[in-house]
């Protein structure tokens, strides 16, 4: 398996940014979309076009590894650059779908929050899975992820991503869990039934997601009253839009978002230059600006406005019975867990 690990790079040793004329025209670029898709490109995309000349071409995608795979083992990859998810990015690089990265003329990587860099892929930014609610719907809303479970105090739909990732783990920590112990119980036969017990209390009140945008929408049209949800896409629809939703952060799931550029690549080199310029501390710092996501590494985290750090998910208050998603884990575990979830979500 690929070892995301922290990697230590040499001293600075050449400009970040090289002239226009030694640019590539235009680099290819995929990402999920929507709003962060439109916070990158103020914080990263469009700053680097200005001072290298160099265009993007953006497309939009749900993750997964299958036209990647085909790109790539075809010989001729599309894409640029690739916005992954934490288990995408660790199953590209363990399958030779991403080309190593060369962190030479990065500079000193140590700040970065552990597993943030690995040998082929490096974090852009830290992103969590919460629950929110309206606030004129709710008075008295919930403030703990026993609340999401709770359908006597709080009666009426939730909204929950299709898929195993997260809701078995929210099902173990608002069964009394602790987060330090969800992924070793998970494992288990026992900690899979466990799971399954704790979601079948709720499951005829879910409306299952697929797409980040959908629960603010599900929100907004008051099909749930709570529901998972990306908390980057919850904070734009209240300062952007002016929904009345509120977050909860108890039990919130981090993880990473990492860029990743395929192997054979026809921009490779610029693609890994863009990356350089996009992590250094006072680039990264810019996203808070635009989509409540932190930035990955403490130096950048310390030069966001503390008004901006309030809303991130690794602020103090916020962090608190945080758990991070372990990849590895679901890397392992995925098919075993899903095939049962599929069968689960099949029974009436």
């Amino acid at each position: 398996m690929c070892a995301f690990t922290l990697v230590l790079a040499a001293p600075l040793i050449a400009p970040l940014a090289a002239p226009a004329t030694a640019q590539a025209a235009e680099l290819s670029v995929v990402t999920f979309g929507g709003a962060f898709e439109a916070a990158v490109k103020q914080a990263y995309f469009d700053p680097f076009t200005q001072e290298t000349g160099t265009n993007f071409r953006l497309e939009a995608y749900d993750g997964g590894l299958a036209r990647l795979a085909a790109m790539v083992q075809a010989g001729n990859p599309t894409w640029d650059l690739v916005d992954m998810e934490s288990n995408d990015a660790l199953a590209a690089c363990e399958e030779g779908l991403l080309q190593p990265l060369d962190t030479a003329e990065m500079g000193d990587l140590s700040d970065f929050i552990p597993g943030a860099v690995g040998d082929c892929a490096i974090a852009t930014m830290v992103w969590s899975t919460i629950f929110a609610y309206d606030q004129s719907l709710l008075t008295e809303g919930p403030t703990t992820l026993a609340d999401f479970f709770d359908i006597e105090q709080f009666p009426g739909k939730r909204g929950m991503r299709r898929n195993p990732k997260v809701a078995m783990e929210w099902a173990l920590i608002a069964d009394g869990v602790p987060p330090r112990e969800v992924y070793s119980l998970l494992a288990t036969e026992e900690g899979m039934n466990r799971a399954f017990a704790k979601l079948d209390t709720i499951k005829s009140e879910i409306i299952w997601w697929e797409a980040g945008a959908q629960p603010p929408q599900l929100l907004a049209d008051g099909a749930v009253v709570m529901t998972q949800a990306y908390n980057g896409r919850i904070l734009d629809a209240a300062k952007q839009e002016g929904k009345p939703f509120e977050i909860v952060w108890d039990a919130q799931v981090y993880d990473y978002e990492w860029w990743g550029i395929p192997m054979g690549a026809r921009n490779a080199e610029t693609a890994e230059r863009f990356i350089a310029y996009a992590s250094q501390p006072e680039v990264l710092a810019r996203l808070p600006r635009y989509i409540a996501y932190a930035p990955p590494r403490e130096k950048a985290i310390e030069l966001v406005d503390p008004e901006l750090l309030a809303d991130l998910p690794t602020a103090p208050e916020n962090f608190t019975n945080a758990l991070q998603l372990d990849s590895n884990f679901w890397i392992d575990h995925f098919d075993t867990i899903n095939t049962r979830f599929q069968v689960w979500l099949a029974q009436q």
